[in-house]
């Protein structure tokens, strides 16, 4: 068994930054809440349940591309010295990707680098990952930009990338914010590197909306565990128990859209934030956009980042689509 060197980078930038965007978010109108918000210890492990649900296939899809097309995957990214995983979660994906250990020489990675804002996935990613692997596991409890950047300012010479971005994460951003984070990311990498990406497809409404309004009310738990997290760590008031979970397809932006749902008018105040306000009864607050791309419509969003699509696949039922970008 091969000893895992694991270099826990100390770099937690999460607090702060939380605080400054939970004011920014809810002075808005609609009111806001930023999606990382959601993915505390409480929300990664609620959010592990809803990608065992029934109802939640984007998962289950993207793990049958990978394991199907593993080897694929590799070679088209070049048989990098160096692999970058933003959004790690629970590390399951990369493990899939990587194979079994005795596999994992070939393809020549030396280094895995783990970005996650919750320090749960982190741990548990870099222990599934780093065991049974003669490889330097490097974790950044950052936001993916910062994570990305912390990484590529460690880059040895002549060593080439590839940066993992899956689970549809990109989908959480905005159209004008998906293209300026695949700027970033463009210029973080350079030529010879490459982005493995997913993204989540549209299906029809009766399907997305049970994905994201499950029956057993996992993903309501989910959302609504935001708003404990503000009352434990800001000292907010949100009385949950008033809350109802609501999701919304918006055909017309591409998106499933959660809610928060206010079913009484209150008062709330979160001190660490420097916020007072009234909420009306009925009044809803902002928490996730998930947008669903076409692959057309995604492969065009790759190439006007400077990334250049050169494989893609979709699963049989054409829920979830996996693109290997090589950097112009």
């Amino acid at each position: 068994m091969s000893t895992v060197e694991r270099d826990r980078v100390a770099v937690d930038t999460t607090g702060a930054s939380l605080v400054a965007d939970v004011r920014h978010f809810l002075l808005q109108s609609p009111r806001q809440l930023p999606s990382r918000g959601l993915y505390d210890t409480l929300g990664s492990s609620l959010f592990d349940a809803i990608c065992h649900l029934p109802w939640y296939p984007v998962t289950r899809a993207e793990r049958r591309l990978i394991a199907a097309h593993r080897t694929e995957i590799l070679e088209g990214a070049g048989a990098p010295d160096r692999l970058i995983e933003l959004g790690c979660g629970n590390g399951d994906k990369l493990l899939l990707l990587l194979g079994p250990a005795g596999t994992f020489a070939e393809h020549m990675v030396r280094r895995i680098d783990l970005v996650d804002v919750s320090s749960l996935a982190l741990a548990t990613a870099a222990r599934a990952v780093g065991d049974d692997r003669d490889v330097v596991v490097v974790t950044h409890q950052q936001r993916y930009e910062d994570g990305a950047a912390s990484a590529a300012a460690s880059r040895l010479p002549g060593e080439r990338f590839a940066l993992l971005f899956l689970g549809s994460n990109i989908g959480n951003f905005d159209p004008p914010g998906a293209q300026t984070f695949l700027d970033t990311l463009h210029d973080t990498l350079i030529p010879g590197d490459c982005l493995v990406i997913g993204a989540d497809l549209v299906k029809p409404e009766h399907e997305l909306l049970l994905a994201y309004d499950d029956p057993l009310g996992v993903t309501a738990a989910f959302n609504r565990n935001l708003l404990i997290r503000l009352n434990r760590e800001m000292g907010g008031t949100f009385d949950i128990t008033t809350f109802d979970h609501r999701a919304a397809w918006n055909a017309s932006e591409s998106r499933i859209e959660m809610h928060l749902v206010s079913r009484k008018a209150q008062h709330v105040d979160i001190p660490a934030a420097g916020l007072s306000f009234d909420l009306r009864a009925g009044e809803t607050i902002w928490t996730e956009s998930s947008y669903k791309y076409d692959p057309s419509t995604f492969n065009e969003m790759l190439r006007r980042s400077g990334f250049e699509p050169t494989q893609h696949w979709i699963d049989r039922e054409g829920q979830f689509l996996l693109a290997v970008a090589s950097v112009k």
